[in-house]
């Protein structure tokens, strides 16, 4: 296919020993074996905090490691119930401590504060994670979170602007972004040798 970025994602494998690290760090050795030039993002659960299984992947070397906060400290209990804010924040702590580009990503509109938003960003920041996705939050189901409201587009520019002063490399910011929003662009910034 001659891509030249790749983000290799997946359900959570909780079922599986290892989350299923053991998986994506086949498939990462995988497509380095048959298309090297490729950039490789990761975009993994956090393996229940289980930074062996956080090293399994690290270990097969993904140029950008990509784990998403989704949303507040707040609300990560009725919003995400399996995870934990300060779990997937030692995740892409660790990632980073490893010499890693780390990724993650947030929605607005599930009923969080600016005040939240602020300090949720100051928490990144301090953790030095190099590239951030901030995009509006949709209700997949009716038996999913609702949505508590719609961004502006000016909101999203203010807090782009707001993250990159804090010290984030790349910021995407706007209704439409996911976690894949401009991800080439984003990993030929930060793609070092460091990460192979």
């Amino acid at each position: 296919m001659n891509l030249r970025h790749c983000v290799l994602t997946s359900v959570a494998r909780d079922e599986l020993s290892d989350g299923g690290a053991s998986v994506w760090a086949a498939t990462l050795r995988a497509v380095r074996h048959r298309s090297p030039a490729t950039a490789l993002e990761v975009l993994v659960p956090d393996f229940k905090g289980r930074l062996r299984d956080v090293d399994t992947v690290l270990d097969a070397k993904p140029d950008i490691f990509n784990h998403n906060l989704e949303t507040i400290e707040r609300l990560q209990r009725p919003v995400r119930v399996q995870a934990s804010y300060a779990r997937s924040r030692s995740v892409l702590q660790h990632a980073k401590a490893r010499g890693f580009t780390t990724k993650t990503g947030l929605m607005l509109g599930l009923g969080e504060t600016g005040e939240e938003i602020k300090r949720t960003l100051e928490d990144l920041a301090s953790d030095r994670i190099d590239i951030l996705t901030i995009g509006q939050y949709l209700q997949p189901t009716p038996a999913h979170w609702p949505v508590n409201r719609w961004a502006t587009p000016e909101e999203f520019k203010s807090w782009k602007n707001i993250a990159l002063k804090l010290g984030f490399g790349v910021v995407e910011s706007g209704p439409l972004v996911r976690s894949s929003y401009h991800a080439e662009e984003q990993s030929s910034r930060f793609r070092t040798s460091a990460n192979r």
